[in-house]
């Protein structure tokens, strides 16, 4: 197989986010909406420029440090729910806190679950509960260590309008409680206006005249 060369996804890109923002990030489909939101949450590596977290150069940090950072102040949630299919819901949630050495991840997993409407789920595993469930068991595990920043790629794109709805809802509810910087990327130009910022990218590049436009 031949090497197709360095492909370049972003460019240019200059961007701040303030502490306790919420910034909705669109465009269209493969304008690098998640390929940012993956720098972010330093889940890729740039290949020049600079990412800043927290007052933390996240950019040049080994893969120990970064997931580190990423455990003791970030939540993800991804389009796909990501859960261990041989965990309970409950098991799901708690697990990164018990490795990130949380004496009280199980009750702090409840609590979470039980924000969530699944207190009468926690047992089940995630076959055994439907896409909304599965999503909202994300998110719990999401929260559940409480983090300063949130992103959120596409949260709702695997669900039905009324799922999704109400996850949006649990998502900024969340965001609420602990007080965390949320980027949310979607593709629903109304679900991004519940954010205080709309942010728009094209071909890889902020698209300065939608911005000027609103």
């Amino acid at each position: 197989m031949g090497n197709a060369g360095r492909v370049d996804i972003l460019h240019e890109i200059s961007l701040q986010v303030a502490r306790g923002e919420t910034m909705g990030l669109v465009g269209p489909s493969g304008s690098g909406k998640s390929s940012l939101l993956m720098l972010m949450g330093g889940l890729d590596t740039a290949t020049s420029g600079r990412i800043t977290a927290l007052g933390t150069d996240i950019t040049r940090m080994g893969e120990d440090a970064l997931a580190r950072f990423r455990r003791d102040n970030m939540g993800v949630v991804f389009q796909s729910f990501h859960l261990i299919p041989t965990m309970t819901a409950l098991e799901n949630v708690a697990t990164p806190l018990e490795l990130a050495g949380h004496r009280d991840a199980f009750d702090r997993a409840q609590a979470e679950l039980s924000a969530m409407g699944l207190s009468d789920r926690a047992g089940h595993y995630p076959g055994q509960l439907s896409g909304g469930e599965q999503q909202r068991v994300a998110l719990a595990r999401a929260a559940a260590p409480r983090p300063k920043i949130l992103l959120a790629d596409e949260p709702t794109g695997n669900l039905d309008e009324t799922n999704g709805a109400a996850i949006i809802d649990m998502l900024f509810g969340l965001r609420e409680r602990h007080g965390a910087t949320l980027v949310l990327v979607t593709h629903a130009p109304d679900l991004a206006r519940r954010c205080d910022r709309v942010v728009h990218l094209r071909d890889g590049r902020l698209d300065t005249s939608r911005q000027a436009a609103e």
